[in-house]
């Protein structure tokens, strides 16, 4: 832990912005093929009711991810400003707080998940045709509600005391053995290798096994010397501000999955009402291949949803380097921020919106270009790809400012921010894009369903600079204050 100091206080910022962004980016990277791998290996089955099916459920695996970021964020967030504050009795008391509080949590979330299954599925937008599906795949999940609780708030954790290496050694250990296992268990034969053929129950396995992998990687790192944390129980408590510590962060860094999950469910419900709806005009008749029209009727079935799942995997990488260039980046800011070195701390946050806005425009580039082939690695199905393609278009125009958000947003949970960061997360999945998706879907139809988290972002990107802007005057102030 002592090696990170010189890199935490003196390195130039552009290499200590590298040194740790680099290796989170990587497992920004790791995690969407993680994520895209259950996804690529359904799709394989040329089943688009499975596809569906994985898609619908994925909000509801993200609640199960936003607990694990609960503690995640917030032990982060509280280890990187104790660290600064050179307070490591501290760190190993947060680090065992959120390692049993995640398993309590994993467990109680999966026995809710479990009990209120039908009722989830009704909810989510389960059709008849994707219901089973979604039904396997999702009790599955739940029954290791505790390694995707712990898988998910160690990665961060890890990468709080400044690990970022072994954060992202875990991820890929975890990932690498979700992607062998996924063949295996999903399909018939790969190969020319017969397999398991378990379908959508197989790619929850294959999960769950992953997470494992992960945990127990991160668990050799933790009982090394080369770390601060503990797993030790003895160092749990909740008293002393831990508590207050974690979910002051956390909460607000949680509550922007469980917003996600709830804007994904509505949007799925949105799109699965055009099922089977009148072609109103060439626009709309554009979307689709020729042959899905029938005597003026387009004839959908689950083709919205899963061409929008296909959408977001694809639109995932984008999305995870730059939120990888954030995340990166908070541990050097909590620390600077508990050291009170602000004029470090601020150039580090203007340097990463820069490598940020850089990177935006290069992914766009590069998307517009190869969106057809981008879709094609999930599905072949020429009304997914049709759709997806236009969906993708969409949703990358705010992809060269949406790294600013993040940026700025990791910058006031690692500083502490919570009233911020719960505000930004409110406004971007939950005031802002609720009433809009409605409004949109009522004026516009299908486009504006399409269209909704685009506009949503660049108005994100403007609430989160003016609050940036507010926070630097009271940065100003505090150093005069230390000068004095």
């Amino acid at each position: 832990m002592i090696k990170n100091i010189e890199i935490f206080e003196h390195t130039p910022v552009p290499k200590a912005v590298f040194k740790f962004a680099l290796p989170t980016v990587l497992s920004m990277i790791v995690a969407v093929f993680y994520n895209m791998a259950d996804a690529v290996f359904v799709g394989l089955r040329n089943d688009p009711n499975q596809f569906a099916a994985v898609n619908i459920a994925t909000p509801v695996f993200l609640f199960l991810m936003a607990a694990g970021n609960i503690f995640g964020m917030g032990g982060s967030s509280f280890i990187s400003r104790s660290l600064g504050e050179k307070n490591l009795d501290r760190v190993k008391t947060i680090s065992s707080f959120c390692l049993y509080a995640g398993i309590f949590t994993g467990i109680a979330g999966g026995a809710l998940i479990l009990f209120f299954i039908n009722p989830i599925l009704s909810m989510i937008g389960t059709k008849e045709e994707t219901y089973q599906f979604a039904f396997e795949y999702l009790s599955i999940v739940a029954l290791g509600g505790p390694l995707i609780v712990v898988s998910n708030a160690y990665t961060n954790i890890i990468r709080g005391e400044g690990a970022a290496k072994s954060s992202t050694a875990g991820m890929m250990a975890g990932t690498l053995t979700n992607v062998i296992l996924d063949p295996i268990f999903i399909l018939p034969s790969f190969l020319g290798i017969p397999c398991l053929d378990m379908g959508v129950k197989g790619a929850a396995i294959a999960t769950l096994i992953g997470n494992a992998v992960t945990i127990i990687v991160y668990i050799q790192h933790i009982t090394s010397k080369n770390s601060a944390l503990t797993v030790n129980p003895k160092y749990f408590k909740i008293r002393d501000g831990i508590l207050k510590g974690v979910f002051t962060i956390g909460l607000p860094a949680s509550l922007t999955n469980i917003l996600m999950s709830l804007s994904s469910i509505i949007t799925n419900n949105l799109l699965a009402s055009y099922s089977e709806v009148q072609v109103a005009n060439q626009a709309l008749a554009a979307l689709m291949p020729a042959e899905n029209i029938v005597n003026g009727i387009t004839v959908y079935k689950s083709i919205p949803i899963a061409a929008m799942g296909v959408a977001l995997k694809a639109n995932m990488l984008v999305i995870f380097i730059m939120l990888g260039i954030g995340m990166g980046i908070s541990p050097l800011i909590g620390y600077n921020y508990g050291s009170k070195n602000f004029k470090r701390m601020k150039s580090i946050i203007k340097f990463s919106i820069l490598v940020n806005v850089i990177t935006g425009l290069i992914l766009t580039t590069l998307y517009f270009i190869f969106t057809k082939q981008i879709v094609n690695i999930f599905s072949k199905a020429p009304a997914v790809v049709e759709m997806s393609s236009f969906m993708i278009y969409s949703l990358m125009a705010s992809s060269p400012i949406l790294g600013i958000l993040f940026v700025l947003n990791f910058s006031f949970q690692a500083m502490g921010k919570g009233a911020q960061s719960l505000f930004l997360a409110v406004s971007r999945q939950g005031i802002i894009f609720l009433p809009l998706i409605f409004i949109l879907n009522h004026y516009i139809g299908l486009f504006g369903i399409i269209w909704a988290q685009p506009v949503v972002d660049f108005i994100s990107v403007i609430i989160a600079i003016i609050m940036f802007s507010f926070i630097v005057k009271t940065l100003k102030k505090e150093e005069k204050a230390l000068q004095l």
